[in-house]
């Protein structure tokens, strides 16, 4: 269970039913009355068992899939993002290697959580700039909640730029880019392509490319 925040601090979590962004409501509203099992609502952040202290690295999406992490409640959790996000944390020492989709399968993250950028599910994966701006309180404040956070590996230009905000500074200071590294606000920032399936199978986004981001996080964290 997420801690209330401290008066004045941002929210880290939204409500499960949370009605900031209407449209998104709308959206959530009609997959309940199609898919009632399913989890429906806003997706929490994935922390490891140890809790926020032990958090160093942040993963940051973009936002859930209608049948991924809309579906099963966990980030990542459902689609083919998630294979190589998770294999990847796995071969970096950042998750054990029990990612199998579903959320009863044993993962653990280690020193690591996995938050998107906008909470809900967004019609046809996109997210207007008022649902971003909006769910940015909820990134800043799930930020603001480790207290040993000392990189953010991003995954795609939109969750880049709403992570750069968060972290109070512009865009233009820390402009996106694959393998990019920046620091904003006394945190390592590293942004990769998207791990999305269509960015894997028109080639923009490569495995080889995806582990080159999170090889030089993990070495960063090292240092």
């Amino acid at each position: 269970m997420t801690a209330a925040p401290a008066t004045g601090a941002l929210p880290a979590e939204p409500s499960h039913d949370c009605p900031i962004c209407p449209r998104l409501v709308a959206f959530r509203q009609e997959w309940r009355a199609k898919e009632p099992d399913w989890h429906n609502a806003p997706v929490p952040t994935l922390l490891p068992p140890e809790g926020h202290g032990a958090v160093r690295l942040l993963i940051a999406g973009l936002a859930p899939g209608v049948r991924g992490a809309n579906r099963t409640g966990r980030p990542f959790t459902g689609d083919y993002a998630g294979d190589l996000l998770y294999a990847t944390l796995s071969r970096y020492g950042f998750a054990n290697d029990r990612f199998e989709a579903r959320i009863d399968d044993g993962l653990e993250l280690i020193g690591t959580a996995i938050v998107n950028a906008v909470r809900c599910v967004p019609p046809q994966n996109k997210p207007v700039g008022a649902e971003i701006n909006a769910c940015r309180q909820f990134l800043g404040g799930r930020i603001d909640s480790f207290p040993n956070l000392a990189a953010i590996v991003t995954l795609g230009r939109i969750a880049h730029e709403s992570t750069v905000r968060a972290l109070g500074a512009r865009p233009s200071a820390a402009p996106f880019g694959h393998n990019a590294h920046h620091m904003v606000g006394g945190i390592a920032v590293f942004s990769s392509y998207h791990c999305s399936r269509y960015n894997t199978n028109t080639g923009r986004l490569t495995e080889a490319m995806f582990r080159d981001v999170f090889e030089n996080a993990a070495g960063y964290l090292k240092t």
